[in-house]
C-alpha cells in the first residue's frame, strides 16, 4: 500500500525563529491602514479595556489606531534594523 505524503499544515511555523517573525512582512498591502497585517492579542482586565475605549472615543480614534500609535512611541524601529 502506497503512504500518504507528509503535508505541512496550512498553520506550521517556520523552523527559523527569524523567519517566522519576519514572514508578515512578505507581502505589504499598499495604503497605510493595510499595512498592519500581523494580530496582536493580549489579555487585559475588563476595567483596562473600558479605559482604553473610552479614552481613545474622546480622542477621536479607534481603539487599534490608538495602540498603534502608543506601541509606535514605545517601540521606536532601530536605526540599524532594515524597514
Amino acid at each position: 500500500m502506497s503512504e500518504r505524503p507528509t503535508r505541512r499544515g496550512f498553520a506550521a511555523r517556520p523552523a527559523d525563529p527569524e523567519h517566522w517573525v519576519k514572514a508578515a512582512d512578505a507581502a505589504p498591502r499598499s495604503n497605510e491602514a493595510g499595512a498592519f497585517s500581523a494580530r496582536l492579542t493580549i489579555d487585559v482586565t475588563p476595567d483596562l479595556r473600558g479605559r482604553i475605549k473610552v479614552a481613545a472615543f474622546r480622542r477621536g480614534v479607534t481603539v487599534a489606531e490608538a495602540l498603534r500609535e502608543l506601541l509606535a512611541r514605545e517601540f521606536p524601529p532601530n536605526p540599524g534594523d532594515p524597514s
